[in-house]
This record gives structure tokens, sequence and C-alpha cells, in this order.
């Protein structure tokens, strides 16, 4: 069963990094303040990025490679900047 890692830009601008089987459902419990406690900050969240997985297991192990990056390496990958995330990795700047 695939499941998702995905990222949201939260109303004060932070970036969420989550993961769930179903991601359409995930998003509505995050805009309706049903998910975790980060995400109960008031305000618009906008899914970012997304990225489909074969299972659970490779979704939590992404998710928590992507939660270890940098803003700077998160944007890039966002904005599908292979270049500077490629940078950003060489220099060892999670």
């Amino acid at each position: 069963m695939p499941h998702y890692v995905y990222i949201l830009k939260l109303a004060d601008g932070t970036l969420y990094v989550g993961s769930t089987n179903n991601l359409e459902t995930r998003l509505k419990d995050h805009r309706r303040w049903a998910g975790g406690a980060f995400t109960r900050i008031p305000g618009a969240k906008e899914l970012l990025y997304s990225e489909e997985l074969p299972d659970k297991y490779s979704a939590l192990r992404r998710e928590h490679q992507l939660k270890g990056w940098s803003r700077a390496k998160k944007l890039a990958l966002i904005t599908g900047n292979l270049v500077e995330l490629k940078i950003l990795a060489r220099t060892g700047r999670t």
C-alpha cells in the first residue's frame, strides 16, 4: 500500500514534514486542526511537496531524512532545484 511524505508551509512560514497513507484525508485533518499539536497553528497550511513511496517503512525513513535537512535543502527539493540540492549535500549542510 503506497504511503506519502509531504511538506506543508504553516501560517508562520515553518516547513512541516509528515507522512501518511492517505494524503488527501491527512491534509483535510491538518486544515481543520485535527492534526498533531504542531500543526494546530491557525492559518493556511499549504502543501508544497509530496512524494509517493511503496510502503509505510519507506515513508517513515524518508520523513526522518527530510526532517534532518536544513530549510534551504528542503526548499531546493520543493522547487526541484537539483543543482542547489547537490551543492548543499556536498557541503555537508543537511
